[in-house]
């Protein structure tokens, strides 16, 4: 099968694409970077694009057994400390995923043999935070930055459907690895013993696996029957505080040295509430579609990581 991956040089995407080399698939990368080849495991193959169009590369979706896009400009930004959200951050971040998602609808609009799936992903940010309700696919969407770039990006991708395509979309906690992403970040303060949650620690920190994201992807195309809106966190639900904890645990480091909320929101603005504020998500969907999760608890998935 070809698999085409847009933000495919990227944690989830790099990670993917070795998944699906490794089960025979032919995976074809989509990358602005002609240096992008050296980004991408060995048996995928690069592709140049502008992320806004089909120009150079849409022929590929003819025939394509999945389409999956990962496209879009890093939240927190691409250095270790998270980046502030100027209005010039803000509108990439947006631009990027409506840019990205109407040029995979020009190639498929274009496409003879339509693909088989386009599977999008998406982000939690969609729903409010709340430190009570468990959010489902159903539930309200925030009216704030992030839930309105959630839905423009979920929007983008939309009129493949009425195409005929199949489409999946998977709403993704905070991803946990330690090749990048929050981790690393949360991790730093415990393996200098100063590590403990963040702020008041009681908000909400949906988060699941690297490993159970790529198999989630796995999942959505190569099983026909599944299509619409999935939530894609671990079945655990912890607080920060939980988290904090559980990570003091598994690096052998107290957990106790909490870091003002105050701090945070001076030194970075907006994007700070990516970790001060947070929602319960449930999987209850993806779970009922046949999807197990390899990591369900928070310990589980950090002693994977940490090899511990």
């Amino acid at each position: 099968m070809r698999v085409i991956i847009t933000g495919g040089t990227g944690l989830i995407g790099a990670a993917l694409a070795a998944d699906l080399v490794k089960g025979g698939h032919e995976v074809i990368v989509l990358s602005r970077s002609p240096r992008a080849a050296q980004d991408v495991p060995a048996g995928a193959r690069v592709e140049g694009w502008d992320a806004r169009s089909a120009s150079g590369w849409g022929h590929l979706a003819d025939g394509a057994g999945a389409v999956v896009n990962l496209a879009g400009e890093n939240i927190a930004g691409n250095t270790f400390l998270p980046e502030r959200w100027t209005d010039e951050r803000k509108k990439r971040i947006l631009e990027s995923r409506q840019n990205a998602g109407r040029a995979i609808v020009e190639a498929v609009e274009a496409a003879t043999i339509k693909p088989g799936v386009v599977v999008q992903m998406s982000g939690v940010d969609y729903y409010p935070t709340d430190n009570r309700q468990v959010m489902t696919e159903d539930s309200p969407a925030a009216d704030s930055f992030l839930g309105k770039v959630v839905q423009e990006w979920e929007a983008a991708t939309a009129p493949v459907e009425k195409m005929g395509v199949r489409r999946c979309v998977l709403r993704t906690a905070i991803v946990l690895t330690e090749k990048g992403g929050v981790l690393p970040r949360l991790a730093l303060p415990f393996k200098l013993f100063a590590g403990g949650p963040i702020g008041s620690g009681k908000q909400p920190q949906p988060w699941v696996a690297l490993d159970d994201v790529v198999s989630a992807i796995r999942f959505m195309i190569e099983n026909p029957q599944t299509g619409g809106i999935y939530n894609l966190a671990a079945p655990e639900a912890v607080t920060n505080a939980q988290f904090a904890r559980a990570l003091g645990k598994v690096l052998g480091r107290p957990s106790f040295v909490p870091a003002p909320g105050f701090a945070f929101r001076l030194a970075f603005g907006e994007v700070a509430q990516l970790l001060l504020e947070g929602r319960h998500v449930s999987p209850k969907r993806l779970q009922e579609a046949g999807f197990t999760f390899q990591y369900p608890t928070v310990e589980s998935a950090l002693r994977h990581i940490y090899r511990r």
